[in-house]
């Protein structure tokens, strides 16, 4: 019998989600630093929180444009901060924009997340949920990369997190009928 995996329990919004993007190798480098910054968001809250905030902090977020979010100034933080749709911190909206500054410096930012696991997904077929890590080597180095590279809000246990949701890591249960390998 097929059983999805547990943590995104029945709420439809979280169901469609785990089902439709969570896990789905994403190779489009604006849609990499979205996740990143959300999950950088995360930080301390559970994702769910973060996946019915979404459309509000791609409002305010520019359409995570990074670009856009780069020229962010004082007054555009202050700004955000105001807004009661998205997380309202200050060091992750200010986090955000330095990640936007360190995201235009690096040429391929898809290749940049992708190198880290050889270019393609590492695929986990876990018997239960206690058997997803929340960090491993890939996560560890990538964090370290990104941190070198000037980005913030991304230790290993948040860039695991981002590397399930965009596929550079795929962790769906064996019994889950979204796994895809």
């Amino acid at each position: 019998m097929s059983e999805r995996c547990p943590w995104c329990g029945i709420d439809p919004l979280y169901v469609a989600y785990h089902d439709t993007e969570w896990g789905v190798p994403e190779y489009d480098p604006r849609a990499l630093w979205e996740k990143l910054v959300l999950d950088g968001f995360q930080a301390g809250l559970s994702w769910i929180t973060i996946l019915r905030k979404r459309d509000a902090f791609r409002a305010e977020f520019d359409g995570f444009d990074p670009a856009k979010v780069a020229q962010w100034d004082a007054a555009r933080v202050e700004r955000a901060l105001l807004n009661p749709g998205i997380v309202r911190h200050r060091g992750k909206i200010e986090g955000a924009v330095k990640n936007a500054r360190a995201y235009l410096e690096i040429p391929d930012f898809a290749d940049f997340c992708w190198r880290h696991v050889g270019g393609r997904p590492l695929v986990n077929r876990p018997a239960t949920p206690a058997g997803i890590p929340t960090e491993s080597d890939a996560s560890r180095a990538l964090s370290k990369a990104l941190k070198k590279a000037g980005f913030t809000f991304c230790g290993p246990t948040i860039v695991y997190a981002f590397m399930q949701a965009c596929g550079l890591i795929d962790d769906h249960l064996a019994t889950c009928p979204a796994a895809r390998v």
